[in-house]
């Protein structure tokens, strides 16, 4: 029985050794190892011999087995280090395979996009927590106790008056606490609200806020800011129009719509047949805003403005479903290369 032992762990050592590949190791693993293996078969044999015979060779197999599981292993390794390719199959005057590349994501596009249109205004790109005070998502720009969006029904509270940002403005504080004026700024980030998701919802978006304060700023800078944007991103035949609105952290404030640049303003399912399509809200900055970051009462005036990037991606790219952004289906996401 010891002499079969050797022979075996000799003749499985000599064959892992020269297998070609991974098929033949596994095949060799059977050989030996497998229900009905050398090994196995000889294991069956223990049973026949003495009492004194059976624990030494018994011994001797469980070691055999863990030897050749081990040589199987070790050759496995080699072959994964320097695969072996059979000469028939490799064609070394082919050309290689180029990898399939990849491309920014739609949402990372729009937002690039937006921000390339203020840049060319000279504004500044600045970025904020997603993690906020009930200070500065609310109180500093002059939301009241009592408003609708301070319910938890529409703002992910965390614990200790912390929240998940609801919007982008409370980077307009933030950067008016440690800046003077003048200045143009354009905030891009997530913002999170628990809204159920569905086609037009999403807990997690993203929107972009822009902030100009100086001397003098009217809302007549407010409108032409905003239309030299639109004719940049949405084309120079885009048209636009203010609506009278209200926001709490501005006054007077207005919603903004672009003339439909898929039916030209003629009307269509996209923008419901009403020629336009609602982009941003704006307005002059409210004077508790800057009360509330203690610059010089009437020495400054601005405005702010902010629009959904998700939403705008949606129009431009005529996407009538969020959720495809977040899915990661690469059949969606390779058609904005």
């Amino acid at each position: 029985m010891l002499e079969k032992i050797k022979a075996i762990e000799a003749a499985a050592n000599d064959e892992m050794g020269s297998a070609a590949d991974a098929k033949a190791l596994d095949d060799l693993k059977i050989k030996y190892l497998g229900r009905k293996g050398l090994v196995t078969e000889l294991l069956g044999q223990i049973s026949s011999l003495s009492a004194e015979e059976k624990p030494r060779l018994g011994k001797e197999l469980n070691a055999l087995k863990v030897r050749i599981d081990g040589a199987f292993g070790a050759r496995q390794a080699e072959l994964a280090r320097s695969p072996v390719l059979p000469k028939d199959h490799a064609d070394l005057t082919l050309p290689g395979f180029r990898p399939p590349s990849g491309s920014r994501h739609p949402l990372t596009k729009t937002i690039d996009e937006i921000l390339s249109a203020f840049l060319g205004m000279g504004f500044k790109v600045v970025e904020g927590p997603e993690i906020e005070t009930e200070f500065y998502n609310f109180e500093a720009l002059n939301i009241a106790l009592d408003h609708p969006s301070r319910d938890a029904f529409d703002t992910f509270y965390i614990k200790n008056k912390y929240l998940l940002r609801s919007h982008t403005s409370p980077m307009q504080v933030r950067f008016m606490e440690t800046e003077k004026p003048p200045f143009k700024i354009v905030v891009p980030g997530r913002v999170y609200r628990p809204d159920a998701v569905d086609a037009s919802h999403s807990f997690m978006f993203h929107q972009v806020e822009g902030l100009v304060v100086g001397e003098d700023v009217t809302f007549a800078d407010l409108k032409g800011t905003l239309g030299m944007f639109v004719k940049s991103y949405f084309g120079a035949a885009a048209k636009i129009r203010f609506r009278p609105h209200h926001f709490p952290f501005t006054e007077p404030s207005a919603e903004v719509d672009v003339s439909c640049f898929i039916c030209g303003g003629k009307g269509c399912s996209v923008c419901g047949r009403k020629g336009w399509l609602e982009i941003l809200g704006c307005g002059m900055v409210h004077p508790n805003v800057f009360k509330a970051v203690k610059y010089p009462s009437g020495k400054y005036t601005g405005f702010a403005f902010g629009m959904g990037a998700d939403r705008i991606a949606m129009l431009k790219y005529g996407i009538n479903d969020m959720r495809l952004f977040f899915e990661n289906d690469m059949r969606f996401l390779e058609q904005f290369k």
